[in-house]
């Protein structure tokens, strides 16, 4: 790869990864495995979003676990490729494949909130900090038994664990994502506020 100082020769390289990033994020696997399975168009199901959490909605847990870790994989596929170009490449594919999820061209930009792509870049660069944004998860929904609480805590955390560690250019995509997170996730925050957002188990 070309010396990333050198913007004309490196410009290529990085609009290939975050094309490429974003075709792989785009992926909408809920919105695909539902109908394969013949539940349907996912979209018009609860809250309409293409992810797992909604994908579970319609009952058949082993589909929306397959929507979870196609979800998660594609950040981390987009990664783990991308790193034989260089570390600053890999994180702009990271960076695409968060977009691609969250605002797919195919589905009118209208994705899903981005948790499980998020932890699959994650993994892509430290499995030790997904670990974090895991246990974080884990406490957080055991406490609170809000999901979508547990998540924008995690979020928060795994900038903190970034920045203590040391991974500043980490930190910064990171970040990033998590403030696209917290945007995606607007109106679960509204909904927290209110007291009207569903716990874990089904009572509020």
């Amino acid at each position: 790869m070309p010396d990333p100082i050198s913007w004309a020769n490196a410009a290529p390289y990085y609009l290939a990864a975050l094309a490429f990033g974003y075709l792989l994020g785009s992926i909408p696997f809920g919105l695909i495995l539902t109908r394969v399975a013949g539940l349907g168009d996912v979209r018009k199901i609860g809250s309409g979003n293409i992810g797992a959490t909604n994908v579970l909605r319609t009952g058949n847990k082993m589909i929306a676990a397959a929507t979870l870790l196609g979800d998660l994989l594609k950040g981390t596929l987009a990664v783990v490729l991308a790193k034989m170009y260089g570390p600053d490449v890999a994180v702009i594919a990271g960076l695409g494949a968060f977009i691609g999820h969250c605002f797919p061209v195919w589905l009118g930009f209208k994705g899903g909130k981005g948790v499980a792509t998020y932890i699959g870049i994650l993994l892509g660069f430290t499995w030790k900090i997904a670990l974090v944004f895991g246990v974080v998860w884990l406490v957080s929904a055991v406490v609170t038994r809000y999901s979508s609480l547990a998540a924008l805590i995690a979020s928060v955390a795994v900038c903190i664990a970034l920045y203590y560690t040391g991974m500043a250019q980490l930190m910064e995509l990171f970040v990033l994502l998590t403030l696209i997170l917290w945007v995606r996730h607007h109106q679960n925050i509204v909904r927290l506020v209110k007291g009207q957002e569903g716990r874990i188990g089904g009572s509020r």
